[in-house]
């Protein structure tokens, strides 16, 4: 069994919303969008085995986007850190929904989102279209709706 190529689901297919201090932006200049849970560990070790073995300990929740340069939000919250010494959090609602597959659509949003690293201006004489990478974390994270198993599955 395998998964047919109509069911790959196309990463250009989707939309991406940002919530700040409750005003919903679409966001209409996501490039490229990309979340992680990364398994914190320490080493456990028990006499009588050489044996290591990895005890998880945490786990780390962060992403970047690439975004084409001009959006003003989130220098706006720079700006307002620098000047109030308080940094807003932000919500974070990406969508997939390649409607060529018979998967459907997954939405998850991401609570608590923290900026960690933002571009403040660019120019490049060899680019016809700046992006930019805008590096975040976040604490939570919820399924709001999630992919279906294919209707169909190949076969050899």
């Amino acid at each position: 069994m395998f998964l047919l190529e109509r069911d790959a689901v196309n990463g250009k297919e989707g939309k991406g919303f940002l919530t700040i201090d409750g005003l919903i932006h679409e966001m209409f200049n996501i490039k490229k969008f990309n979340t992680n849970a990364s398994f914190e560990e320490s080493d456990f070790k028990v006499v009588g085995t050489r044996l290591v073995q990895k005890k998880t300990t945490g786990v780390k929740l962060d992403g970047t986007m690439t975004i084409y340069y001009g959006t003003p939000y989130f220098l706006d919250l720079l700006v307002q850190y620098l000047k109030t010494g308080r940094l807003p959090y932000f919500s974070l609602q990406i969508t997939n929904n390649d409607p060529s597959t018979t998967v459907g659509t997954q939405t998850v949003a991401f609570y608590n989102v923290k900026l960690q690293k933002l571009p403040i201006t660019q120019l490049d004489a060899d680019t016809d279209a700046l992006t930019m990478d805008v590096g975040f974390s976040f604490t939570s994270f919820e399924v709001l709706s999630r992919f279906n198993d294919p209707a169909e599955l190949g076969s050899d």
